[in-house]
């Protein structure tokens, strides 16, 4: 799954938010972020901006694509 469908479905569950809410929230320009969602184009630091505005912790992990298991 892409950073992207992940960003979406956390719009969803955290109310059915927008990419303009979640900007706002953010404090970037609406067009700012959308550029970053069409190119799928995200710093670490974008990523816990976002979780941040939406209330949701961030993890980033290594995993063994054979076992599923995180590294």
């Amino acid at each position: 799954m892409s950073m992207v469908e992940s960003i979406r479905i956390a719009l969803v569950k955290r109310g059915n938010l927008s990419e303009s809410e979640l900007a706002r929230r953010m404090g970037v320009s609406p067009q700012n972020l959308h550029n970053k969602m069409k190119r799928d184009n995200f710093t670490e630091t974008d990523l816990r901006e976002i979780a941040n505005a939406l209330g949701l912790r961030l993890e980033i992990s290594f995993i063994d694509p054979e076992t599923g298991e995180k590294v």
